[in-house]
């Protein structure tokens, strides 16, 4: 029998790990964080990989929004709407160069969706777990019915 709090979705790509794409707790949702890889692909949006499987070229604003398309696809398979995101935590790889484009890119996936903009932690690291250049991390809560 599976534990019903375990997210797992075929319209995210499968986690790198040992993980599920998320957790509920009572009425919070915890995500495991998501990069821009599309479900059922290889390929990574946004970037472009030489001969050696290093990076070659990245369009960062390619990988912010298939990384919010992702993460939008665990919360509603979890049963949340996108609009019950509290918190957003983003890795950058670049925060010098891609920092702004994430930015810009964020702002639209929360502009216009009746969210009153998640609290937001964005920090830079030294590398992800795959070739990629942002991971997102999001928590909800179930608004309840007004």
């Amino acid at each position: 029998m599976s534990d019903p709090s375990t997210v797992r979705t075929d319209a995210a790509p499968p986690p790198v790990g040992a993980y599920p794409h998320a957790r509920v707790v009572g009425d919070t949702l915890y995500c495991s964080g998501v990069g821009p890889r599309k479900a059922g692909q290889d390929d990574i949006p946004g970037v472009t990989l030489n001969a050696q499987g290093k990076v070659e070229a990245k369009d960062i604003a390619a990988q912010c929004e298939s990384c919010f398309g992702n993460a939008r696809a665990v919360v509603e398979a979890a049963g949340f709407a996108w609009t019950d995101v509290v918190d957003v935590l983003a890795f950058l790889t670049d925060m010098e160069g891609d920092f702004a484009t994430y930015n810009e890119v964020y702002a639209r996936w929360f502009a216009g969706e009746g969210n009153p903009n998640p609290a937001r932690t964005t920090i830079e690291i030294s590398a992800l777990p795959t070739p990629i250049a942002v991971e997102i991390k999001i928590v909800a809560v179930r608004q309840s019915a007004s």
